[in-house]
């Protein structure tokens, strides 16, 4: 199963729509739209009723039922747009919500992560109206995916400068959609 996590908020998104170049591509998918969702960061209570039910492996709840989807897809793509050198903080809480010790991850025997997810590739795609520094957004995936949810192999699908004054960013992102078609 190719599991799409949707971190795009606005309607008329181009990340959005560069993501569905891709996914349409590499074939049917699932989507996680994570606006639709009421997540929220965890605190005291809702970690608290985390940890319990982790500690009595009651896996069955609910709350890990985005877990369970995420560790076992098969691929993931994840579109998130570029706002203010980083992406929209839904995602961020959206992967703090997944990070479930049993579903998606473990602890190894010197006490860092071991991933437990099938999926073999993630994608992460995004758009930005200027330059890229992709340290604050696909570095930061691109470790957990690696090291926290053992998913070894990634891509940064990026398409940038959509928002220079005098470039045609439909145009740009017209070429960069065409692209994928050439290249999956």
């Amino acid at each position: 199963m190719i599991l799409y996590v949707n971190a795009c908020v606005r309607a008329e998104s181009r990340t959005n729509r560069l993501a569905k170049a891709l996914l349409n591509k590499l074939g049917a998918y699932e989507e996680v739209r994570l606006t639709d969702l009421a997540l929220k960061p965890l605190d005291g209570e809702s970690l608290g009723y985390r940890e319990a039910q982790i500690e009595k492996q009651n896996y069955h709840d609910s709350i890990f039922d985005l877990s369970k989807q995420f560790a076992e897809a098969d691929v993931i793509v994840i579109s998130a747009p570029c706002w203010d050198a980083q992406f929209p903080a839904v995602l961020k809480i959206y992967l703090e919500n997944i990070y479930a010790i049993g579903i998606v991850s473990k602890y190894s025997e010197n006490g860092g992560p071991r991933g437990l997810c099938k999926a073999k590739k993630l994608y992460y795609v995004t758009t930005v109206g200027g330059g890229y520094d992709q340290r604050f957004s696909y570095d930061y995936i691109e470790y957990l995916a690696k090291h926290a949810f053992g998913i070894p192999e990634t891509e940064l699908l990026c398409v940038k400068y959509l928002d220079i004054e005098g470039n045609d960013a439909e145009e740009i992102l017209s070429r960069a959609i065409n692209n994928i078609d050439e290249m999956y």
